[in-house]
């Protein structure tokens, strides 16, 4: 995992609805943190999350959260996961989406699996890696987001965050062949 504390790495994602590469200009200079959900269309523990993902996006972001989503999947094995699968037309998403075609940037963020998130608070110094709840496809678990909410929660309080953090569970990154 990310050692706490990295800086949030520098990126030139793809923006799927317009073609463009986008870096950390798209981040308010304003915001109180910044998350980076590392995600994809076809993976079944994103799937079992996304809608309770989505809301917690939301709710966050008018909290003055940054939220952006990004994928790295080899979208010529995974059609699905293309960037023409990731528009909001498709995704119904109120943040960005963004693919990271080199896959440079979910490396550099140590990402291991779709979901993966990194929470950065407004030094853009990471404050959570990990999972966003204990729910799994197929578990009697609800899904609720308490894990990341509650880091979400306490970095808009000013209040400590846990060092006790569970990594993530999901699919594997579809790492592009050599």
């Amino acid at each position: 995992m990310l050692q706490l504390g990295t800086r949030l790495p520098p990126f030139k994602l793809q923006d799927p609805e317009t073609g463009k590469l986008l870096d950390a200009s798209i981040i308010p200079a304003t915001s109180k943190g910044v998350l980076v959900a590392v995600i994809c269309n076809h993976c079944p523990y994103v799937v079992h999350i996304r809608d309770c993902f989505a809301a917690l996006a939301t709710e966050f972001t008018a909290r003055g959260i940054y939220v952006m989503a990004v994928s790295a999947n080899d979208a010529e094995r995974y059609p699905e996961d293309s960037p023409a699968n990731m528009r909001r037309d498709k995704t119904g998403f109120a943040f960005p989406y963004l693919y990271d075609e080199q896959q440079q940037f979910v490396k550099d963020l140590a990402a291991a699996c779709t979901p993966d998130f990194f929470l950065f608070d407004a030094q853009r110094q990471l404050v959570y890696r990990g999972r966003f709840d204990g729910s799994r496809p197929h578990s009697e678990i609800p899904v609720t987001g308490e894990d990341l909410r509650a880091a979400m929660a306490a970095l808009l309080n000013a209040e400590p965050i846990s060092a006790e953090q569970l990594p993530s569970m999901g699919c594997n990154i579809k790492w592009r062949e050599k």
